[in-house]
Formats: structure tokens, C-alpha cells, sequence
């Protein structure tokens, strides 16, 4: 059973800095990126800055975003050069001005690679490791040798484990969906995640660590729970549970949505506004907020998990709201 916890691959949210903070602190980033800022420009934005805790906690979480933007296009980069090169082995021997400015931040080339390379990103080290994984936006299928299916949802990353004992999974972080494959020496079918070990009888089921515990939905056959503490709970078809180390939640029905994503598609039944863009947020690199007065609209639709700006023309269109966007990777949803 797994016993220690592993680097989690779940998105981190700014819950210690307000929507106010982060809106303005987003902004004065992008006067600050213009060519034309000038010392008065400056000597406001540090009286911005200086004027209360949550202010620089905004600041900090704007960074933070623009780094990771940054270093993803530098990983875009590098698969780009890497082609490339392969190619080659083959033949013979204003604000809105900020805005558009913005993107060339984070350096490029072989210098941005480095930066990606040896960032010590636990996202990263956890994928590197791994023997599939998954990056931001990304979803991928695997069979395996037992003809078991496996889909690798975005930020997502497991180990397997084949031999004449069992055949296990171990998740590093993220979230999977299974379809056990028939196994002629049926040797069991495990699971590992940091609170537990999951068993498949001949099922269908998602697994996702969550920030706090971990999310089980069966939807064909039955899985049982083992948790780190000894406590143990079988899940049938049509249910999901929450377990963390020392305890299992109690029976709901499952979510159709956990496994829609193997799709590229967000289902919103009755959705909170907020809650749809925090999932939409795990398949992108920048930042997407809403507005306290919005966050709270109903949502009921189909959203393209990895075409964001449809899927806010969608939400655009459908509710009073507009999408306000301060950066190429900072956009907020605020009352029309």
C-alpha cells in the first residue's frame, strides 16, 4: 500500500489574496511591462504595492503565473527545436501595447529551455520520473499489456507495475480513468494513491487527487477502498466516495462529469460559475478569475476542456457577463 505522500500535480489557487488585489495587481504588471512606463509610473505602483499585505500577495501570485506562462512556451520551444532538429539530422551534411509585448517575456531558445529544465517544479520532477505523464491541457490514452485502458487526464502521472504477483498503478498526481482489461493469470488489479490502495473487480472508474483527499467514482463493476489507516469500503456502479488517510466518505452518486473529460469536455450540471472556471483552470497555464458578484450564476452546458477562449464566448454569450482580458494569460469574468 502507498504510504507516503508523492508531489501533488493539483493546480495552486490564490486564496489568500482578494479578487480586487489580484485585478489591480494584474493591471499595474501590465503598465509596468510598456515601454513608456516611466518613474512616476513606478513610484505609484510601489505605493501600490507598499500600502497592505494583500497587495503583495497579489503581486507575488501574478508573477508566479507569468513565470509558469513563461516556461511553458520555453517547453513549447524546446519540442519545437528538438523537431526541428531531427529534421535537420535527416537532409544532408499602452496597456493593450504591454499586452501584446507580454508573450516575449520568460526568455527563449536554448536559454529558455534551461530555465524549464532546471527549475526545481515539483510538477515537473514528479512527471520526469514517471513513466507516463501528462502536462497542462494535455490528455492522453495508453493501453496496457493487459489490453487495460488507461486515459492520463491534463497535469496528470503514474508508474506501472506488472508482475507475476499483480499488476499495479501507482498515481503521482492528477487524474486517470481505467477500464480493466481481462487478465488470463487474473492477478489482481491495484491502484496506489497517497491515501490509499484501490482494488478494481472488473470495472470502469476514475481517480483524482484532490487537494485534501482523494475522489473515487465507479461507473462500471466495483472498486474497494483500502486507506492508509485500515479502514475499507466497497464502491458499486453508480457511486463515488471521498477517502483521505484516515477516512472514507459516505456514498454519493457519481459525478457523469468525472469522466467526461476523457473527452475534452467539462459538464456543468448546475454549476457554480466559480466552480467551472477553477476545473477549466487545470488545463491552462494563466490565470482565469471571477468576479465575487458573478461567481455564484448557475451553469448548465458542454465546454471544450482545452479551447478557453470558446469556452468563455460560450459563458460570454450565455450570461450577463464580459470577459475582461489584462494580459495574454490574466483574464477575469466581471458583470456586464
Amino acid at each position: 500500500m502507498a504510504a507516503s505522500p508523492r508531489p501533488a500535480l493539483a493546480e495552486e489557487r490564490p486564496a489568500q489574496a482578494d479578487y480586487e488585489s489580484l485585478k489591480v495587481a494584474a493591471e499595474w504588471y501590465a503598465v509596468l511591462q510598456d515601454a513608456e512606463a516611466g518613474a512616476r509610473q513606478r513610484a505609484a505602483w510601489q505605493r501600490w504595492l507598499d500600502a497592505r499585505p494583500e497587495h503583495r500577495r497579489a503581486w507575488a501570485h501574478v508573477e508566479k503565473v507569468s513565470r509558469r506562462f513563461a516556461l511553458l512556451r520555453a517547453d513549447g520551444e524546446r519540442e519545437a527545436a528538438e523537431k526541428a532538429m531531427q529534421v535537420a539530422a535527416r537532409r544532408p551534411p499602452s496597456r493593450r501595447l504591454a499586452a501584446g509585448r507580454v508573450l516575449a517575456l520568460g526568455g527563449a531558445g536554448i536559454l529558455g529551455w534551461l530555465a524549464w529544465r532546471f527549475t526545481p517544479l515539483p510538477v515537473a520532477v514528479t512527471a520526469w520520473r514517471s513513466d507516463y505523464a501528462t502536462s497542462i491541457g494535455e490528455q492522453r490514452g495508453i493501453v496496457l499489456a493487459d489490453d487495460t485502458r488507461v486515459w492520463l487526464n491534463t497535469r496528470s502521472a503514474i508508474d506501472v507495475q506488472f508482475n507475476q504477483d499483480h499488476r499495479l498503478l501507482t498515481l503521482a498526481g492528477g487524474e486517470i480513468l481505467v477500464e480493466t482489461g481481462t487478465d488470463p493469470r487474473q492477478r489482481p488489479f491495484f491502484v496506489d494513491t497517497r491515501y490509499g490502495r484501490l482494488q478494481a473487480l472488473g470495472t470502469r472508474f476514475t481517480v483524482r487527487e484532490m487537494d485534501d483527499d482523494v475522489l473515487l467514482a465507479v461507473y462500471d463493476g466495483q472498486v474497494r477502498i483500502q486507506n492508509i489507516a485500515g479502514g475499507d469500503a466497497l464502491v458499486r456502479a453508480g457511486e463515488q466516495k471521498r477517502y483521505t488517510a484516515d477516512g472514507i466518505s459516505m456514498a454519493a452518486p457519481a459525478d457523469p462529469a468525472r469522466e467526461a473529460w476523457s473527452r475534452g469536455v467539462i459538464l456543468a450540471e448546475n454549476l457554480s460559475l466559480a466552480d467551472l472556471i477553477a476545473e477549466l483552470g487545470r488545463y491552462h497555464a494563466g490565470y482565469t478569475g471571477v468576479d465575487p458578484r458573478v461567481a455564484g450564476l448557475r451553469v448548465v452546458g458542454r465546454y471544450p476542456a482545452n479551447d478557453r477562449d470558446r469556452t468563455l464566448a460560450m459563458l460570454e454569450r450565455d450570461l450577463p457577463i464580459r470577459v475582461q482580458r489584462t494580459l495574454p494569460w490574466w483574464v477575469t469574468l466581471e458583470p456586464r
